[in-house]
């Protein structure tokens, strides 16, 4: 791979293409994750970015950029929402025509949101691949100009003012996490970071579904992955670029996994404790710090790299955090069929302070005995110890317990 790498005056003067245009975003202290880390741990909100995440950044500086002859014949671009969005609001500001191919999935609000900003948005295949592929096609037919999600180097310099700023916010960081998906995020960010820190410790993370940087590292070149099986949309890409790749290899320490259930718990962790609402994808580097924080010495700064969360998505991913957390538990009961059984478990899981979600019963089950019947409850609990507390009572009281 000979692809020239940005550089730290790349990432200046796209900064300065965007003074006064994208918003500097502010780093937060976590006392939570510093608490297991052992240090200061703080978070760069891209959430609170124009369009809710990070890619504003990138789009308007590759925009910005255009000669007055590709500005006249507009531009195409494919994403799964973010860079949508943030393409969508850079060609209004800048007085471009946009058309946006988008995965079939994507979620509604991420369409119902770049059509909002003026884009022609059209829904194609089931993945970033058939949108990307939907757009090239367009581009060659009709002349307007790709806007790559991560390959290219302005786009890369636009997004590597996140690094930057977080300098400026932290300037005695020790690591940075950083979610990745294509890689243009990490690979500017490492870029700004390299320049004027290069002791610092760069960790990119990917969810285990989508992590395509792992085996295209070790093969030298992109290797595209079979599938794509994350809820973290916004980092479910099939290959990384050259370019990208050459960033990470060159630029960045260590390539990290999550798994769907990190992501989860890293999601209702944020709205809990850090009162962020934040997407499956801009959760990942904090996913990653919560999984093993033993690993990044601090100060370590964690980008929050998106917000734009489908409501849907949203109650599904907190439930499963929730689980995952052990604050539901599903209980199976044997009790005697008779008039009061209900109420005498019910009264022992008011009594542990349990709150009871959901009750089924069961009579005609061949594991039961004649003359009992099975309750079936979901309870909400206030974590794992709580929850061995109500178990506990229940056997104390007499019920045979099963969980499941």
């Amino acid at each position: 791979m000979g692809a020239d790498l940005v550089t730290g005056a790349d990432v200046a003067a796209a900064a300065d293409l965007l003074e006064g245009v994208a918003r500097r975003t502010p780093l937060e202290h976590s006392r939570a994750l510093a608490e297991r880390v052992g240090g200061p741990v703080h978070l760069k909100c891209e959430n609170l970015q124009h369009t809710g995440s990070f890619k504003f950044r990138g789009a308007y500086v590759r925009l910005s950029r255009l000669t007055p002859e590709e500005r006249a014949r507009g531009v195409v671009a494919a994403s799964a929402g973010n860079h949508a969005q943030g393409v969508a609001l850079a060609a209004r500001m800048l007085g471009i025509a946009v058309t946006v191919f988008m995965p079939e999935s994507a979620p509604l609000p991420k369409v119902a949101a770049t059509r909002g900003y003026g884009a022609e948005a059209r829904l194609v295949g089931v993945d970033l691949t058939a949108a990307l592929a939907a757009a090239t096609a367009h581009a060659e037919a009709t002349g307007a100009v790709m806007i790559h999600p991560f390959d290219h180097p302005d786009v890369i310099a636009g997004q590597g003012t996140v690094g930057a700023e977080l300098l400026e916010q932290c300037p005695d960081v020790a690591t940075v996490v950083v979610c990745t998906g294509g890689g243009g995020l990490v690979s500017g960010v490492a870029a700004a970071v390299r320049a004027r820190r290069p002791e610092v410790r760069i960790v990119a993370v990917q969810a285990e579904g989508a992590a395509a940087f792992p085996a295209s590292l070790a093969a030298g070149h992109p290797v595209p992955l079979s599938g794509l099986t994350t809820m973290a949309d916004g980092i479910a890409v099939g290959a990384p670029s050259d370019l990208t790749l050459a960033h990470v290899r060159d630029l960045v320490d260590e390539v990290r996994t999550v798994g769907e259930e990190d992501l989860s718990r890293a999601l209702l962790f944020c709205l809990e404790r850090a009162k962020l609402v934040v997407e499956p994808a801009g959760v990942a580097a904090v996913a990653a710090v919560l999984a093993e924080p033993e690993a990044f010495p601090p100060p370590v700064v964690a980008v929050v790299s998106g917000g734009n969360v489908d409501p849907v998505l949203l109650l599904k991913v907190v439930q499963h955090g929730m689980a995952a957390a052990g604050r539901y538990l599903r209980l199976r009961l044997s009790v005697p069929d008779r008039p009061g059984s209900l109420a005498a478990v019910l009264a022992v899981l008011a009594e542990g302070g349990a709150n009871v979600l959901e009750v089924e019963h069961e009579r005609t089950s061949t594991r039961l005995d004649l003359g009992q019947v099975e309750v079936f409850v979901v309870l909400e609990t206030r974590g794992p110890d709580h929850a061995r507390t109500v178990v506990a009572a229940l056997a104390g009281a007499g019920f045979a317990v099963s969980e499941g």
